[in-house]
């Protein structure tokens, strides 16, 4: 038994006798692995999808519309799977709540696997004409009820089993692997548009990423199937007091947590997606930079995101999960002002500071909140709670941003994307600050 162990010890019938307990440091490793691992792959998945709508999909399922309108229609494809989510987090949250984390997160791995792999061998709109979108949307929403239901099992399945003065450190597992997954996403386009040329690159190269996930979707489930169920959970089984109808009580009985919590997560979603998904667009288009040097400056900028991630998680455990995030949105709210005039310079130093810092603010805001929002929900509703908070973020942040910055700048140019990033920042300083610090609290 490590250090690290409660004095919580698995009873002869095998039920834990208490929350927080841990078997040991293996055991822990590998919840951290499995954890770290599921949301890395989910994450690759939905994210290739997001650099495929700002440099393909445009061409390859909207050829008939305007450039600037067949962007706008791969990024509200692209906005299909965050409206989706909140979606997958009432049904997976459901079933994590009344049957257990370990087998939602193996079907919600399964489910957002297929669904990308399967973007990978759909025809384009010269094949199969209208269906082409069509099928794309509807995998795309297959893809968002997927993620739905993954980042909150796989947070809960570190914060559950953690001892509750190193929640932070096993919540940033799960954290770190969206970076992770951005990171690999965009070194795989990044590969081939260095090795393709343009032709081959437009007509079939953008898909291999997606068919990769038939394998990436094997090592996840070989993982996610040697853990155990979450002692916390486990004892709210033993005791029969699983929620009936859990998205209810959440409704009920947390309202203020729910809504305060969506609304800080805004500004980590509206920061990424126009970070990456947008600004690859825009400079690639607008700016003339060559998509080979944003893919390249967009891996540098991504290590940015794993620093802040990591170190904003981990601090979280001293200094309280409520005053980093804050934090977070202060420096967001500063930098959304100056991501684009350095963008603008089209020199890549510049450009590398600007996405950099920009992944960095949102990593500090982002790091904590992979215990903070599990905290502010009871263990019968948790995974319901803490899902559907997270994911109204991503509807009210993430969905939306890349299609208004696409429109702001259109309009009234890119300082106005600045300003929008940095309104964004606010809101989610005004909800954070109406919510109480979590890290003491018993999970029980």
């Amino acid at each position: 038994m490590n250090n690290d162990a409660t004095a919580v010890q698995k009873t002869a019938a095998g039920a834990p006798a208490a929350a927080g307990a841990d078997a040991g440091g293996e055991s822990l490793r590998r919840v951290a692995v499995a954890s770290f691992i599921g949301t890395a792959i989910e994450f690759y998945d939905f994210y290739i999808y997001g650099t495929a709508a700002a440099l393909v999909l445009n061409q390859a399922f909207f050829p008939t519309l305007s450039p600037v309108n067949a962007t706008l229609a791969a990024f509200s494809t692209y906005a299909v799977a965050f409206a989706a989510r909140p979606i997958g987090s009432v049904i997976f949250g459901h079933f994590g709540d009344r049957v257990g984390r370990k087998s939602v997160l193996v079907a919600s791995l399964l489910l957002m696997g297929l669904s990308t792999a399967l973007v990978g061998l759909l025809p384009g709109y010269g094949t199969w004409g209208v269906w082409a979108p069509l099928l794309l949307i509807a995998l795309r929403f297959l893809q968002g009820i997927g993620l739905g239901g993954e980042w909150g099992g796989a947070a809960l399945l570190a914060v559950e089993h953690a001892p509750r003065r190193r929640r932070g450190l096993y919540a940033a597992f799960p954290q770190i692997g969206p970076s992770v997954g951005f990171l690999a996403a965009t070194g795989v386009f990044w590969l081939l548009s260095s090795v393709l040329d343009d032709a081959a690159f437009r007509s079939w190269g953008w898909r291999v990423p997606f068919l990769l996930s038939f394998l990436l979707v094997g090592v996840g489930l070989f993982v996610r199937l040697k853990i155990s169920e979450t002692p916390v959970f486990a004892k709210v089984m033993d005791a029969q007091e699983a929620s009936r109808v859990p998205v209810v009580d959440v409704l009920r009985r947390h309202p203020r947590e729910l809504l305060l919590g969506a609304g800080g997560m805004i500004v980590a979603y509206g920061l990424f997606y126009t970070a990456t998904t947008y600004c690859l667009a825009y400079a690639t288009g607008e700016l003339g930079v060559s998509r080979n040097t944003m893919l390249g400056l967009s891996l540098i900028a991504c290590l940015f995101l794993t620093a802040g991630t990591w170190l904003a998680a981990t601090r979280s455990d001293t200094a309280g999960r409520r005053k980093l995030v804050l934090a977070g949105c202060g420096l967001s709210a500063l930098w959304g002002l100056v991501l684009f005039p350095l963008l603008d310079t089209r020199q890549p130093a510049l450009i590398a500071l600007g996405l950099g810092g920009a992944l960095f603010c949102m990593g500090v805001v982002y790091g904590p909140m992979g215990a903070y929002l599990p905290e502010l929900f009871g263990t019968a509703v948790r995974y319901s709670g803490a899902s559907l908070a997270y994911n109204l973020g991503g509807v009210l942040g993430g969905a939306v941003a890349p299609l208004v910055a696409t429109r702001l700048q259109s309009e009234f140019g890119s300082t106005s994307v600045g300003w929008y990033m940095s309104a964004m920042a606010v809101v989610s300083l005004v909800c954070v600050l109406a919510l109480p610090e979590t890290r003491e609290r018993d999970l029980t």
